[in-house]
């Protein structure tokens, strides 16, 4: 499936009147001439079959957002595993990252896959509170190896799980150590420092930041950390819970820092996936990338040596540089699976040591949740990463994840996406993001 070829058509989509509210029509008016919602199930009819559809009773379907070809093939082990040791077959319906994403309040309404790839944080609490996932507690009770901090992540408002974690990655600043080596560069622990450090990486012929934002994620991860830096951690996520006005000065001081680092970053943006914006890092063109640890996916095994980061440098003394965004990642089970006795014993497995095993044995741009797994087999990349979350102060789960998907989905990736054309109205940005916010948190 491709995706959508309007704003129109994205919002049709996305905001299913049940989940997003009655009060969200000012928001679909553009949306008028789709017509009706698209229909129910879509995910399932568009992605690509992994396992065979269809099949005995005991299969157990997997709705899947791992598209990229490295997490794709790591996922086919895990559910390789399941199979050689339960004897069920696993069916797994792949669709395309974003479109999943931008998919999954229909999916979830209509037929979706006994369990599915998800995420923690607000938007596994959003789900698990709308009735459109299964209470998994009974599968928890089952489980060992996860720190209480996992348990608060996959645990809904009710205070039952609803959510197994497999793997987990920080958000850093990634760059080339032969080519800082070769130009000399340090490691900046300031916001000046860093600046400084851009403006010569220009003279040196390179793009200071490689940068992408065409699918419309991406640069949330760099209003979180200047947010993060600027604000705190609880400004942070009180302004993603609707909390704090998008009218403040402290929003606005955010988006003029960022401002005034947009000409450092790679230009055309919005025409760019990230993984190109990755690739321009592994081919020695940029010096930096702010992405997650999943930047590693797009180097080949001799190159992963040369990969390394540093956490964004501080901004206000008084606030630090020990927050940041670390996303784990997993699965849930769908509020009414065709076949529930197998999804949850998927699930089990899912959440135990032979699959984390397998996640970490194949793919080094991760870390895993399970603390029973054999980590000895961690890069020295993937080792200095999970130092870095486990000296954290504060750990966010990422914009789109820490608040509601409609607000993220058809207010922020917009705002985001217009402020990068044109980084001069602020005020205007952030009126727009607050009148819609009201709109959208009174639902």
């Amino acid at each position: 499936m491709s995706r959508p070829r309007s704003q129109a058509e994205y919002l049709a989509r996305l905001v299913p009147p049940s989940v997003a509210g009655i009060n969200r029509r000012s928001l679909l008016a553009g949306a008028a001439g789709t017509g009706a919602l698209l229909g129910t199930g879509l995910l399932a009819g568009c992605g690509d079959d992994d396992s065979g559809s269809g099949g005995s009773s005991k299969d157990v379907t997997l709705g899947s957002n791992q598209s990229d070809p490295k997490p794709k093939d790591v996922l086919a082990k895990v559910t390789d595993g399941f199979k050689t040791s339960s004897g069920v077959q696993v069916a797994t319906n792949t669709v395309d990252h974003n479109t999943f994403q931008e998919n999954i309040n229909n999916y979830l309404q209509g037929k979706p896959d006994d369990v599915f790839t998800w995420f923690a944080g607000y938007r596994m609490r959003f789900f698990a509170q709308k009735g459109l996932a299964s209470d998994i507690s009974d599968v928890w009770g089952k489980l060992s190896g996860y720190s209480e901090a996992f348990k608060k992540a996959s645990t809904g408002d009710d205070g039952k799980q609803y959510f197994v974690p497999a793997t987990y990655y920080p958000w850093a600043v990634f760059y080339r150590k032969s080519v800082w080596q070769q130009h000399g560069y340090q490691v900046p622990t300031t916001l000046d420092q860093f600046t400084a450090l851009g403006a010569q990486m220009k003279k040196d012929g390179l793009t200071p930041i490689a940068f992408a934002d065409k699918d419309g994620w991406p640069a949330m991860g760099t209003f979180d950390i200047l947010n993060l830096r600027i604000n705190g951690y609880q400004f942070h996520v009180d302004l993603m819970a609707g909390k704090e006005a998008w009218t403040s000065d402290k929003v606005k001081k955010v988006f003029d820092t960022w401002a005034g680092l947009l000409p450092l970053h790679q230009p055309d943006s919005l025409g760019r996936t990230w993984q190109e914006a990755a690739q321009s890092l592994q081919q020695k063109k940029s010096g930096m990338y702010l992405l997650g640890l999943f930047v590693g996916q797009q180097f080949s095994n001799d190159e992963q040596d040369d990969l390394d980061f540093f956490t964004f440098p501080e901004i206000d003394p008084a606030i630090g540089a020990k927050a940041l965004d670390a996303p784990i990642d997993g699965y849930m089970m769908a509020r009414k699976p065709k076949n529930e006795d197998n999804a949850r014993k998927l699930l089990e497995y899912f959440g135990g040591k032979a699959a984390a095993d397998i996640n970490l044995k194949n793919d080094p741009a991760v870390l895993v949740a399970n603390s029973g797994a054999d980590v000895g087999g961690y890069t020295a990349l993937q080792k200095k990463a999970a130092e870095l979350v486990g000296s954290a102060t504060e750990i966010a789960q990422f914009l789109d994840r820490d608040t509601r998907p409609d607000f993220a989905s058809t207010v922020m990736i917009p705002a985001i996406q217009q402020f990068i054309k044109n980084p001069k109205d602020i005020d205007g940005l952030t009126s727009s993001i607050e009148n819609q916010k009201k709109s959208i948190f009174t639902d």
